[in-house]
């Protein structure tokens, strides 16, 4: 898959980069995905939830009164789930919901989410991002000269930059991360990549590693 490499200001360099076919061109496990987005918006979760059981909650553990003879229901005492304050039923209990994934399986979800924005004519490479300060603004303007403004991006980068980090952070539809933190969750989630020249050019020599 050959695509052109664009400028910030929209317009083409004349230079263009080669996507692997073995990457962008598979035919996508929509399962794997699933999986691989589950797994994500389980480890987010806190699992801090907590409620008292009925040795917990306050109250006397006297029995309310004998177990028979008095012509009603028995009873323990205050602290009985059946009765306001006191305690909770098989009520939830921290802990952590993160699961394991085979490194294969992940591999294989990013891979197919990457397919599929291949699919949807969804990728944008743009040259190399090199800012001399941090200005949100001209992040905005580059989003606007690539017809992207207003979609949700998510910017590939090859290494760290602080300059372009500031400058997309403010973004509410603006995601930026680096091409060894990508997951399937922000690729299924963003509308169109964004990824600097050098971020494609490295997926072909990844794929020239996998296949030595």
């Amino acid at each position: 898959m050959q695509l052109d490499v664009l400028s910030i200001k929209g317009q083409k360099t004349g230079r263009s980069v080669e996507l692997p076919d073995d990457i962008f061109g598979i035919e996508p496990n929509d399962h794997v995905i699933y999986l691989a987005v589950k797994q994500f918006l389980a480890a987010q979760r806190q699992g801090t939830h907590k409620v008292k059981t009925r040795l917990e909650v306050k109250g006397s553990s006297k029995k309310l009164h004998r177990q028979k003879g008095t012509g009603g229901s028995r009873k323990g005492n205050l602290r009985n789930p059946l009765y306001k304050g006191g305690g909770t039923i098989f009520g939830p209990k921290p802990r952590d919901y993160d699961f394991k994934l085979n490194r294969k399986v992940k591999d294989l979800a990013k891979v197919s989410a990457l397919a599929y924005k291949a699919k949807e004519n969804a990728i944008v490479i743009v040259e190399d991002l090199n800012f001399d300060a941090p200005k949100t603004k001209t992040f905005v303007d580059a989003l606007k000269a690539l017809n992207i403004d207003g979609k949700k991006a998510l910017v590939i980068l090859p290494e760290y930059n602080d300059n372009v980090y500031l400058s997309l952070r403010n973004l509410p539809r603006v995601e930026g991360t680096l091409i060894s933190d990508m997951n399937t969750y922000d690729l299924v989630n963003a509308g169109v990549l964004v990824m600097t020249e050098t971020t494609a050019k490295l997926f072909s020599e990844e794929e020239a590693v996998a296949e030595a």
